[in-house]
């Protein structure tokens, strides 16, 4: 009896698992209500980078505007792009955490995601926003609505306030690993 019990159980168990829909393990284009993102796949590490389809910046080398010499990731984490505030990184983090439901904290608890902004450095607004994580994570089981309400409520509620190097630049980036909480 305890045998049966067993197996009824690991079938259960199992069907849960094959039932678990990876949205993002192939390159895809997502034509959605009004707006298209779409999915990139780096073949051999399965690393999935998730961005609107009118991203300009997703695969541009950050530049100095006036003298058109790529900036370095050194020298960009070194450099100081925008002003200290108190309250951006909090209001990203609750847009973010917001944007998903109970059932998907639950499903992503304990892991990350990496999250990019592009800063217009004229205007300091969240011109664009990209996402990374393999195919394999379970924010590949997220639909690609929860990443657009989280792009738009960014660019609506969010702005920053670029220095003086940093409006030298074609764009900031502004870029975390995030665990939604």
């Amino acid at each position: 009896m305890k045998i049966y019990i067993i197996c009824i159980a690991y079938l259960l168990f199992c069907s849960t698992m094959v039932a678990q829909n990876y949205y993002y393990n192939v390159d895809k284009t997502f034509k959605e209500n009004g707006y298209t993102y779409q999915c990139d796949v780096l073949e051999k590490a399965k690393f999935v980078t998730l961005y609107n389809k009118e991203n300009k910046f997703t695969y541009v080398n950050q530049v100095d505007r006036h003298t058109e010499q790529v900036i370095s990731i050194e020298e960009n984490m070194q450099e100081k792009q925008l002003e200290d505030d108190s309250w951006t990184k909090q209001k990203c983090y609750s847009i973010i955490n917001g944007a998903f439901s109970k059932e998907e904290k639950l499903r992503v608890k304990g892991r990350s995601f990496g999250i990019t902004m592009f800063i217009d450095p004229n205007t300091g607004k969240i011109a664009e926003v990209n996402y990374k994580f393999t195919c394999m994570n379970p924010y590949a089981t997220i639909p690609i609505s929860v990443f657009r309400q989280i792009e738009v409520e960014l660019k609506k509620y969010v702005w920053f306030v670029p220095t003086e190097l940093g409006k030298r630049r074609n764009y900031i980036i502004v870029g975390w690993r995030h665990e939604v909480r």
